[in-house]
This record gives C-alpha cells, sequence and structure tokens, in this order.
C-alpha cells in the first residue's frame, strides 16, 4: 500500500515538473537589451497592429513576454500551418521506431485508395518528397485534394500530378495530411496522441487539440492549437538538438536534417521565403522556423542560443519578421550591465498591451423607436438570419442580438469598456469559441462592433447603419480569404 501511495506521488510530482513554467530571467542577465525588446514592442503595436502575443528565449530562459489583450497566456492559439512542423516531428519520432522509412514509396501504405492504374509520378512519389514540399502537384493539379471531403487520402491519390515527385517545390497541406496518414497508418495512434507521449507530455504541454478529417486523421498540415509558450517549448527542443532535460526525444540526426536545406525555394538573399526548405521547416536569413498563416511563427536562432515565439493575425507575415531582424536581433549581445531603468520601463509597457478597441462615439442618434427593433436578413452564405439593438434601459451599454445559422447571441457592450469576454454559441459543425467584443457608434446611425476570436487570428467587424425600416450590414475579416459580406435586413 505504501509503495502505491508513493508510486502515485512520484507521478503526481513528476507531472508537476512536467508542466512547469520555462525559468524566467531579466532581460540583461541573458544579454539581451531592455531597451531594445522595447523598440520592438512599440514598432510591433504600431505597425502590425494584429498582434497576439510574443516570447522571447535567450539561454533557455524566458527574458521577455507579452500578450495584446483578449489574448492571454493561458489560451491556446490556432498554430496554421505551423502544426506541419509538429507533423515533421511525429514523422522522425515514428521513421526512428522502425515504422517506415524516408525512400518508402507512399503508396505502399494505402494500396486500398490507389486508383486502378496509378501514373508513374505516382509511383514514384516517397515519403521525402512529401516532407520537402516536392510531391510533383502543380496548384492546378491541387485544386482537385480536398481535405473536407469524406476520403481526403483518396482525393490526394486520385489527383494528377504533374511533375516528376523531388523536382518541383510547391508548398502546400494536402502534402503533411499525407504524412499525419502515413504516420497513423504505420503507428495505429493519430498524429495527435502518437506525439502525446514522445513530445507534448515531456515538453509540459498541455491539452493540445488537434482537428481531424472525416477519416479520423489528425490534419497534419494545420489543426494544431498549443499556447505561446509551448511553441517556445517546441522551438528550445529543436534548439537543443533534440534533447529536454537531459532525455533524447527526437534524434539528433533528425534534428539537423529536419531544419537543413534540403531543397531550393528561390535564391533571393534578401527573402526569407528563398532560402531553402527542409522537412517541414523554413530556413531563414537567420537561423530557421517553422511557420504558419497570418504570422504564427517559431523562430529557432542558434547562433543568439536564443527561440522567439510569436502568434499574430496580419496579412504581411515578411513584416513581422523583418521586426524581429531588425529590433530583436541587434538587442542580443554577448553580455549587458544591468539596467533596472529600462527594464521597468519594459515591464510596465507589457503590461498595457491591447489589440485596439473598437473607436467610436458611446451613443446614438437615432429615434427611440428603432431600439428593440429586429430586423431580419434573406439567406446569405454568411447565414446572418436577425439583428437587432436595444438602447432604451442603458443608452450608453446597448443589447445587442445577433442570429446566426439559427441560433441567438445576446450580450451587452458598453463603448469605452475594456474587452468583454464572451463565449460564441456554436452548434455541431461549429463549436463554441471563447472571444471578445468591443463596440461603439461609428456616427449617429452606425453601430460598430469588433469581435476577437482569442484562440485564432480572426477579428470579425460589423457594421450596422440604421434606417427606420432596414439596417445596411457589413461585415469584415482582418485576415482570412472571406470576401466582404454586405446585407440589407428588413424591419419585421
Amino acid at each position: 500500500m505504501q509503495k502505491t501511495v508513493l508510486a502515485l506521488l512520484l507521478i503526481v510530482a513528476g507531472a508537476a515538473a512536467q508542466s512547469a513554467p520555462l525559468p524566467r530571467s531579466t532581460p540583461e542577465e541573458q544579454g539581451v537589451s531592455s531597451a531594445g525588446i522595447l523598440d520592438f514592442v512599440e514598432a510591433a503595436d504600431k505597425g502590425i497592429d494584429t498582434m497576439n502575443s510574443f516570447m522571447v528565449v535567450r539561454h533557455g530562459k524566458v527574458v521577455a513576454e507579452g500578450w495584446w489583450s483578449p489574448y492571454a497566456a493561458e489560451t491556446p492559439h490556432a498554430m496554421h500551418s505551423l502544426s506541419k512542423s509538429f507533423t515533421s516531428t511525429a514523422v522522425g519520432l515514428a521513421i526512428a521506431d522502425g515504422k517506415f522509412s524516408l525512400d518508402d514509396p507512399i503508396l505502399k501504405f494505402f494500396p486500398d485508395k490507389a486508383p486502378p492504374e496509378p501514373s508513374q509520378n505516382l509511383k514514384a512519389m516517397r515519403v521525402r518528397d512529401l516532407l520537402i514540399m516536392s510531391s510533383g502537384h502543380s496548384d492546378k493539379d491541387l485544386s482537385s485534394v480536398d481535405l473536407q471531403s469524406p476520403q481526403p487520402s483518396q482525393s490526394f491519390l486520385s489527383s494528377t500530378i504533374a511533375y516528376k515527385p523531388g523536382t518541383y517545390f510547391l508548398y502546400n497541406t494536402p502534402a503533411t495530411y499525407m504524412l499525419s496518414a502515413i504516420v497513423q497508418k504505420t503507428t495505429g495512434e493519430k498524429v495527435l496522441d502518437y506525439l502525446r507521449p514522445r513530445l507534448f507530455e515531456p515538453l509540459g504541454i498541455e491539452n493540445p487539440k488537434w482537428q481531424e478529417s472525416a477519416e479520423g486523421v489528425s490534419l497534419g498540415g494545420y489543426g494544431l492549437s498549443v499556447r505561446t509558450e509551448d511553441i517556445a517549448r517546441f522551438g528550445l527542443l529543436y534548439l537543443h538538438k533534440g534533447e529536454w532535460q537531459g532525455k533524447q526525444l527526437v534524434p539528433a540526426a533528425w534534428i539537423e536534417a529536419a531544419t537543413s536545406r534540403q531543397t531550393s525555394t528561390g535564391s533571393s538573399p534578401t527573402s526569407d521565403w528563398e532560402q531553402g526548405y527542409g522537412y517541414q521547416f523554413w530556413r531563414s536569413r537567420h537561423g530557421y522556423r517553422g511557420d504558419g498563416a497570418f504570422g504564427q511563427f517559431c523562430f529557432v536562432l542558434a547562433e543568439q542560443d536564443a527561440v522567439v515565439a510569436i502568434t499574430s493575425g496580419g496579412r504581411d507575415m515578411q513584416a513581422v519578421m523583418n521586426l524581429v531582424w531588425d529590433r530583436l536581433l541587434p538587442a542580443m549581445q554577448a553580455s549587458l550591465p544591468a539596467n533596472d531603468v529600462d527594464r521597468k520601463k519594459l515591464a510596465v509597457r507589457l503590461s498595457q498591451l491591447e489589440v485596439r478597441r473598437q473607436d467610436g462615439k458611446a451613443s446614438p442618434r437615432l429615434p427611440a423607436s428603432i431600439s428593440g427593433k429586429s430586423y431580419v436578413f434573406e439567406e446569405n452564405p454568411a447565414k446572418i438570419q436577425k439583428f437587432s439593438l436595444d438602447w432604451k434601459s442603458k443608452r450608453d451599454e446597448p443589447a445587442v442580438a445577433l442570429t446566426v445559422g439559427g441560433i441567438e447571441q445576446r450580450e451587452s457592450c458598453a463603448k469605452g469598456a475594456a474587452w468583454k469576454k464572451i463565449v460564441v454559441h456554436g452548434n455541431s459543425a461549429m463549436p463554441e469559441q471563447r472571444a471578445a467584443i468591443s463596440c461603439a457608434w461609428k456616427s449617429g446611425d452606425t453601430f460598430a462592433i469588433k469581435t476577437v476570436a482569442v484562440e485564432t487570428a480572426f477579428y470579425i467587424n460589423y457594421q450596422f447603419r440604421f434606417t427606420p425600416r432596414e439596417v445596411f450590414l457589413e461585415q469584415t475579416y482582418n485576415v482570412d480569404h472571406t470576401e466582404t459580406v454586405r446585407l440589407t435586413g428588413k424591419a419585421q
């Protein structure tokens, strides 16, 4: 009995140790200028306008970190294509476990899903070709591959392959999906489950989530959600050649190969997109990185013994990288004296970070008869059905009611108040999401709502312009490929 209790205590203690925060330090103690980090933060806040978070790790210690409210340290964030680097890690581990090899043809794993007469290019495609984004597909070829279909693997294998595999680089997500499917086929576990005891748990990455396809495969190329510090932990593992707290979690040889230039992506010395590609990692002008759409980054800088983790929601990913190169890198020195003045300035600024709230006025200049009136929209792709705004009881804190896809969301929203955290109601197709809203009157007749989906990079902006018999809606996103939605609602 005593041995059982002792064993349980050791397990609990081990779990607690794994999930302990990374060690913290002042910037100057690790040779980083507080003033330089502050310069980075100011430039990012002013120039990017869609920063979500960042963390700088030097010599194994976090020297600076910040979240733009309503984003928060404990909230997971969608990684988009940064997920690819985690899938690559799963491939490396499975190869080390003897499950398959880099040179195995991919048809070997899916004999039941192959077309009746596979093309020579499909027969020639190997695991290595998927890893380096050189499966031989053109953009046109991949337009027929639908990862949302009932059988994405079969869709991939049935697609046309224009070029000989290994000869044509085309960054794409279906290739990574197939890597995820191969790991699952050979190990009997989804990539998420396969990585849990081998990577996530040892690194202290708690509750990672990974979306799946209709055939039950982790999406691989996107769909992973983890916290900002988890990105930093992953980067540190790679910086240390696969070693974590004295244990070799990932073979050093795999780390070296995965992060080296395996194929060309161009020749421009000034572009971070043309420094070459490894196994689901990009080479950069400085070091290498895993990255995802809209600015999810894991920068590994071996020369500086540093890792930089960033989440953001911008269209210009190069602008974010330029800030790291131009502002953060010069701040890293061999050693620096203590600087309490600049350190305190940085700490104050980090505590003030916030996504810009909706600007405007606190109250409208509209007839009281409009308050509380319901406006109904005709059927539309955005599935927006009904809207009302009631400011009779609280003029400066109106009650918003918006019905989307048959689900009504009711919230109060005050101009000038801090971001209000809400839960956006979901259905089976779209689960509930954590979000925050800020609102104001843009003019006397137009009410604006800014919504931040805090587990993603997405901001959704609504503007409702009122007339006695109609409301004109405009819905826009900060990023994504969704076009502006313009609708007219009729008063009931």
